[in-house]
């Protein structure tokens, strides 16, 4: 098993940006897991520029499969006072496989201090609580410890998901929660009754503080199916910490082969 943060270690420079491999165990079906190459992308494009601010937002494009022998490029659009817009592509024998850009910008004095919502009614895992560490036949998911919530309470096309990065030292805490970020299957396969073939095609974050911080490494993820129509699905996605403070919201499309 190779950790996310052995994985970044072995990233070697080049002229331009980095090479990389994507694990084995890093892999969901015939490419990375979004959360990795993302995760990576992200470490590329904070090791671009110097002293930037907090990661804000997070627009990523996933274009084509992602495995093997990986090369990640990251690019400043565009750097004000404030905020700064840093492009990254992660490329392999395939071709272009993913496209992010990434917002980082500090904060600002403002009159306004507005949000709604409030986190499930979901405990927090405690040390008396059966979790599990993914499944065999999804390699990426072993990376993680889950707990899902299946009572009534959760809707028809919703996700309730308990998640922890297993080893997680060492980490940037943007990178380890852009990482956990994706690690919900499509809340639309809640609708189908089982596994589908299936591709996320986007996938926008935004972060609702400066920095991420839970407790114990876990962190509550909710996603909802909105709309599933001709292979075609949207779903938003919320994050709060172990304390019920949300963390970053987030939408993703999904298609849907099935």
């Amino acid at each position: 098993m190779t950790s996310l943060r052995q994985a970044i270690e072995a990233l070697q420079p080049i002229e331009g940006g980095w090479r990389g491999t994507v694990p084995d165990n890093w892999l969901q079906g015939r490419t990375a897991y979004g959360g990795f190459s993302a995760a990576l992308a992200l470490h590329a494009a904070q090791m671009s520029d110097t002293d930037l601010p907090p990661l804000r937002s997070a627009q990523v494009a996933f274009i084509g499969p992602l495995s093997g022998d990986i090369t990640i490029r990251a690019t400043r659009l565009r750097r004000g006072r404030n905020a700064a817009f840093v492009q990254a592509d992660v490329e392999s024998a395939a071709g272009l496989g993913l496209r992010a850009t990434f917002v980082f910008m500090g904060p600002i004095a403002s009159r306004v201090d507005h949000h709604t919502g409030t986190a499930p009614a979901f405990a927090v895992p405690d040390a008396d609580t059966a979790t599990y560490r993914g499944h065999s036949a999804v390699a990426f998911s072993r990376n993680f410890d889950l707990l899902d919530r299946r009572d009534d309470s959760v809707g028809p096309a919703e996700w309730l998901r308990w998640v922890r990065l297993a080893d997680r030292d060492g980490l940037d805490p943007m990178v380890e929660l852009i990482a956990v970020a994706d690690c919900l299957p499509p809340s639309a396969l809640k609708l189908l009754g089982g596994p589908a073939p299936l591709s996320s095609m986007t996938w926008l974050l935004n972060i609702l503080g400066p920095q991420p911080v839970t407790q114990d490494g876990w962190w509550l993820l909710r996603a909802t199916t909105d709309y599933v129509r001709d292979g075609s699905s949207s779903q938003t996605m919320a994050i709060w910490n172990a304390q019920g403070l949300p963390i970053a919201e987030q939408m993703q499309s999904v298609a849907i082969f099935a």
